[in-house]
């Protein structure tokens, strides 16, 4: 009686293969809500030769340049303080809300509660004016006065001064040192413009000292050259309809600005704050961003979620991510692309998603076989399909995805290893190929033949009393009569192979 099996093989805990996860690729441009005017871009018209009414004229169209009469601004510096150093290098005075006087001397006084109870004389809120020199807050020096008011969460410390003194604060600190004048006579008419139709008559302080209005540094900020280019445009304001805009600016746009109303959908649409060309923004260092490699795994993290498979950016009509749609546990969710770029510190909303993944390759791969890998790609090239030898990762195939973006390939079993799809200087994750050794078992009434391909040490089992225990073993190959009984085959793989068990096979006794 002869039995043969071929190639039936249970795994002996063989290991669960996971799935590879998407890689995800994202490459982005710019830097800023890309609002307005462009500071990158606006260096790059005044390199071509525009002076500083052209370059605005192409930022905010429709608009036009108008004289405002400047008046005073409030800069908040501190708030919630328990404390406020205020000083001067020379005579200064403080004067209460019923306009009383308190002379003080070159030097500095803490504003704080034994200080306000010193001086119960004075009204809330109390003003600090200069004399011949400038006052001082923490040390830092600023034009104008001072005023120290107590609010229910600490000391308010606001920064009362001239517009254009104020913009002597903030032109150095929007842009950089060494560029062209009509850069900085163009940003000096946007910053104005922005002050004057930002401005809150009804509230404590009129702008913050940083993005959330534009940034101020006071006198240390203060350099010659925007000195120069704010004098130069001295009044001077982007007006539409008789009304000042509010002349937004950012960084970098990456080559196009955003309309208002796709970078803050509830804003209203206005003609001077519409999406423009930027040809020349490429000057900046964040024209293009490097590649940003994100995992599913980390994509999850990021955004809450679980099993992450696809995302996909949904653009608005100045081309940037209006939303970014995420495929997690076979389910779309839609995240505004505000909030992505906030998540993932992204410079803009200008950005694209590419993506490639490889599928979890199959399990009881049999040595000297051919197994196929599948997987699909998105806004990619070729990729390359990468096995793990030991030389390194090692190119095994071209990927060739069809016009869906999916793709199929063939590569032998040799042993087990690791897949990974690689781009450029990227790759996805990897992806374990179990490989199984080839085995043949032949009963030949009291005689078992085996042969194990490759050749990998096996070991005979004989069923005892309900146990199995090993009779005999051997290297690739067993030819031999054994008693009657059950027997199976263990294959110890080692690292190269998944170690496992044959089925049982039953040896008879030879009739007479």
């Amino acid at each position: 009686m002869r039995i043969w099996l071929a190639t039936v093989l249970a795994a002996l805990a063989l290991p669960a293969t996971g799935l590879a996860g998407t890689m995800f690729l994202l490459d982005g441009r710019g830097w800023g809500h890309g609002v307005g005017m462009s500071q990158w871009g606006a260096e790059g018209y005044a390199r071509h030769g525009y002076d500083y009414r052209r370059i605005l004229a192409h930022y905010y169209p429709h608009t036009h340049i108008g004289i405002a009469d400047p008046g005073d601004v409030r800069v908040l510096l501190a708030q919630a303080q328990d404390r406020v150093r205020v000083g001067s290098a020379a005579p200064f005075v403080v004067v209460d809300a019923r306009g009383k006087r308190l002379h003080l001397p070159a030097r500095s006084v803490v504003v704080d509660r034994k200080f306000m109870l010193r001086h119960k004389h004075l009204r809330q809120p109390i003003r600090f004016d200069p004399g011949v020199q400038p006052l001082t807050v923490g040390g830092a020096g600023y034009r104008g006065s001072v005023v120290v008011k107590a609010a229910p969460d600490g000391l308010m410390t606001v920064n009362v001064l001239p517009l254009d003194r104020y913009l002597r604060g903030v032109v150095p600190w929007e842009v950089p040192k060494g560029w062209q004048a009509q850069t900085y006579e163009a940003q000096a008419v946007a910053a104005r413009s922005y002050t004057l139709a930002t401005l809150h008559p009804s509230k404590d302080f009129d702008l913050f000292p940083d993005q959330r209005s534009q940034m101020y540094g006071g006198i240390a900020a203060e350099r010659e050259e925007t000195n120069v280019a704010i004098g130069a445009t001295a009044g001077q304001v982007l007006v539409w309809q008789d009304r000042i805009i509010a002349a937004f600016y950012f960084s970098t746009s990456g080559g196009r600005t955003s309309s208002v109303h796709d970078a803050w959908p509830h804003a209203r649409q206005v003609p001077y704050l519409v999406s423009v060309s930027d040809p020349y923004d490429y000057l900046s260092p964040h024209h293009v961003w490097p590649t940003i490699a994100l995992t599913a795994a980390r994509v999850a993290s990021v955004l809450g979620l679980r099993n992450v498979t696809d995302m996909q950016v949904v653009e608005n009509s100045s081309g940037r991510a209006e939303a970014v749609r995420v495929l997690a546990s076979g389910h779309w969710r839609r995240f505004p692309g505000q909030l992505v770029r906030k998540k993932f510190g992204l410079g803009s909303t200008d950005f694209a998603v590419r993506a490639l993944t490889l599928d979890a390759a199959p399990t009881g791969v049999v040595y000297g076989t051919h197994v196929r890998l599948g997987g699909w790609l998105r806004g990619l090239g070729r990729a390359r399909l990468q096995m793990l030898t030991g030389r390194g990762w090692t190119t095994v195939r071209h990927v060739h995805p069809s016009a869906s973006g999916r793709f199929t390939v063939s590569v032998p079993a040799v042993q087990s290893t690791q897949l990974r799809l690689a781009y450029n200087g990227v790759a996805g994750d990897a992806v374990s190929l179990r490989v199984l050794p080839r085995v043949t078992l032949r009963a030949e009434g009291t005689k078992l033949r085996v042969l194990v391909s490759p050749r990998l040490p096996l070991q005979v089992e004989r069923l005892t009393r309900r146990h199995w225990r090993a009779v005999a073993r051997s290297n690739g190959t067993f030819d031999r009569s054994l008693r009657p009984g059950s027997y199976r085959v263990s294959i110890l793989g080692g690292a190269a192979f998944v170690s496992s068990i044959s089925r049982a096979v039953a040896l008879h006794a030879v009739s007479a």
